[in-house]
C-alpha cells in the first residue's frame, strides 16, 4: 500500500495573488460608494441652495406702510416687490363718490365696499391690467388713466374706459393698527 503524501492546509498568507478577501472588497466597496455620496452632495448643496429666494426678495416680500404719513384726500405710491402700489387716504367726499360709482355701469363691476377693508383707505396694485403700464393720478372718473393705451380707472380703481378688461389689482394686505398696514 503506497500512501501518498497530503499537503498541508493552505492558509491566508499562502493564498495566490488573484484571490481577495471578500469582507475587504465589501469594506472597500462600502467606502468608496460612501465617499462618493458625500461628494455628490457636497457639489449638489450649493446648486440648490442657490434656488432659494436671496435675501433682497425676502426682505420685500412684505412692506409696512405708515399711514400717519399720507395725507386726507391725498395717495402716495410705494414700491413693493418691485411694482408700485397707490395707497389713497379717501375723504368722505371722495368715499361718497366712489360709492357711486357702484350702480353706473363699470367694464368690471364691483362695489366699493368690496375692494376696501376701510372705507378711507384704498390700497391698490398701481400696474394697469391691459399692457402693465403705471397709471397716472387724474382723469375722468377721479383715479387714475393710464398715458399709453387710455385705460381710465374710477375712484376705486375699477376700469371704466379703455382696453384695459379688469379692475387694478387688491393686493393682500392687513391693517396692523389704526396707523400700520402691512402689504403682502
Amino acid at each position: 500500500m503506497s500512501t501518498k503524501p497530503t499537503a498541508p492546509h493552505a492558509t491566508d498568507d499562502d493564498a495566490p495573488l488573484g484571490d481577495v478577501d471578500a469582507e475587504r472588497r465589501a469594506l472597500l466597496v462600502n467606502a468608496t460608494a460612501a465617499f462618493g455620496l458625500a461628494g455628490a452632495a457636497c457639489v449638489a448643496l450649493p446648486f440648490v441652495s442657490s434656488m432659494n429666494p436671496s435675501r433682497s426678495v425676502k426682505a420685500l416680500a412684505t412692506l409696512d406702510v405708515n399711514l400717519n404719513d399720507i395725507p386726507l384726500g391725498e395717495a402716495k405710491t410705494f414700491l413693493w416687490q418691485g411694482k408700485p402700489v397707490f395707497v389713497w387716504h379717501r375723504s368722505e367726499d371722495q368715499i361718497t363718490e366712489a360709492r357711486k360709482g357702484d350702480t353706473t355701469a363699470t367694464m368690471d363691476p364691483a362695489n366699493d365696499a368690496d375692494r376696501v377693508q376701510k372705507a378711507e383707505w384704498l390700497v391698490v396694485m398701481g400696474v394697469c391690467t391691459h399692457l402693465g403700464c403705471v397709471p397716472m393720478r387724474g382723469g375722468e372718473y377721479g383715479g387714475w388713466r393710464c398715458p399709453c393705451h387710455g385705460s381710465q380707472f374710477d375712484d376705486s380703481g375699477r376700469v371704466r374706459q379703455g382696453p384695459a378688461g379688469t379692475n387694478l389689482e387688491i393686493p393682500p394686505y392687513r391693517f396692523l393698527d389704526d396707523a400700520t398696514i402691512r402689504i403682502g
